[in-house]
């Protein structure tokens, strides 16, 4: 009998679940649309917004597409949490005003299309100014495909290792985008 991921330690999901890096892919930004428009309504007062490396063309990344949802505050978190889990999404991780959720991922690995929803209260979307960023600044995106294509193969079965290892980039250019807005 296979084994439910809820069952499998971390390191058993960091196994099925490897760090993969792709060439940017044209199909991304479609998929995010596409996963947008299922989401829509679900999720009908909040802003949705495709983040991450998949958002920015040219530059290597994991083939998962991130969505940041931002939500009113008046609404809250947890009924969100609840009607995406009750379709099929799956609650990673979550605090009163972060919830991270998952599609895409089975007993046998990754689906064709994978998703990471980060639902988020208005006001806190630090993953935006990233983004951002990094489409402004071509010369920055290329400096972080390159550190990432550095971290990959010797953190492939370690996420939280890998997002460790990028997290001073990440600071440094974050203080960036602060300053200059």
């Amino acid at each position: 009998m296979e084994k439910k991921l809820a069952e499998m330690t971390l390191e058993e999901l960091w196994q099925l679940f490897p760090i993969t890096l792709t060439p940017h892919q044209a199909c991304w930004a479609q998929w995010y649309r596409e996963e947008a428009a299922a989401l829509g309504p679900l999720l009908p007062l909040c802003t949705l917004h495709h983040i991450g490396s998949t958002a920015v063309p040219g530059i290597w990344a994991k083939p998962i597409i991130d969505i940041l949802a931002v939500a009113p505050r008046q609404i809250g978190l947890p009924p969100l949490r609840d009607a995406l889990t009750a379709q099929g999404w799956l609650c990673m991780n979550q605090a009163p005003a972060r919830v991270s959720l998952n599609k895409g991922y089975t007993p046998q690995g990754f689906a064709q299309r994978v998703f990471h929803l980060h639902l988020r209260l208005e006001g806190d979307w630090d993953e935006l100014l990233f983004r951002d960023y990094l489409l402004a600044h071509p010369d920055t995106a290329k400096e972080y495909e390159r550190l990432k294509l550095s971290l990959w193969k010797p953190y492939e079965h370690d996420r939280d290792g890998y997002t460790n290892a990028k997290s001073p980039f990440v600071g440094r250019v974050m203080a960036l985008a602060k300053a200059a807005r």
